[in-house]
């Protein structure tokens, strides 16, 4: 497959360093670079996967284009399409190797999502986060299983329904990355999370990641199939149709304060 929203590239360490490529779009999760990280978690052979944003951002969440394709479509079409998202976060969450999520700039709804499936989360100290979509209309639906198996319900509750936008400070205090750092040492930082998985047996590495998820919250099909009716029921309704209208036309939504 020719990657066209995503830049990779493989060392002779056997380390993938990914980066989400559409800058121009702050990193925005389009239908292409959904089905591109699909297919990257299914078939990359790597030891160590590192997930990054190129840009002022790693990921801006949802592209707004593409959810509001979605408003417009059919309820089979938005289930699909719902669906392919779902099994992104179910791909990219089950790979047998350790992923290492950089963070810079901003992660905001999916980007979170995105932490979340990582095995390590690293900031920048002037990183925001936020679970968005709710500003929009909409639910944090399909990341919703990764997000509270990070969190535990009683954390995301603090912050899942607000939309509120918060710093990286409280994304450690609630879980979604493991340390903080100044811009100047998240590289060093990523390269000493990297280290130890190098003397490790891979084999060993993949089947302990498993173990720790079957031994976790279990993110199964029912669950998954949950999160995606719940995502195309919130498309079909009018607060996403009002929230995501005025995010285009630049006006406040007719709830906002």
């Amino acid at each position: 497959m020719e990657y066209t929203t995503l830049d990779i590239r493989i060392d002779d360490r056997r380390v993938a360093y990914v980066a989400l490529n559409r800058p121009e779009k702050r990193n925005a999760l389009s239908a292409e670079m959904i089905a591109e990280l699909t297919h990257l978690a299914r078939h990359l052979e790597a030891r160590v996967m590192v997930l990054s944003g190129a840009g002022v951002v790693f990921c801006a969440g949802g592209d707004l284009a593409w959810m509001r394709a979605q408003i417009e479509a059919d309820r089979q079409t938005r289930m699909a399409e719902a669906r392919k998202l779902a099994q992104m976060l179910r791909a990219l969450n089950e790979m047998p190797m350790p992923v290492i999520g950089r963070l810079h700039g901003a992660a905001m709804g999916g980007g979170v999502g995105l932490a979340c499936i990582c095995d390590v989360a690293l900031a920048s100290d002037e990183t925001t986060f936020g679970l968005t979509e709710t500003r929009l209309g909409l639910i944090p639906a399909t990341i919703s299983p990764y997000v509270i198996a990070r969190m535990g319900e009683g954390r995301a509750r603090q912050v899942f329904m607000s939309g509120a936008v918060f710093d990286a400070t409280k994304a450690e205090r609630m879980g979604i990355v493991s340390a903080v750092l100044a811009p100047a040492d998240l590289d060093a930082a990523v390269e000493a999370e990297i280290a130890p998985y190098l003397r490790a047996g891979p084999k060993a590495v993949a089947a302990s990641k498993a173990l720790a998820q079957r031994l976790g919250p279990q993110i199964d099909e029912a669950t998954i199939s949950y999160t995606i009716e719940q995502l195309a029921n919130a498309w079909e309704g009018d607060e996403a149709r009002d929230g995501i209208e005025a995010f285009f036309s630049k006006s406040p939504a007719p709830w906002a304060e």
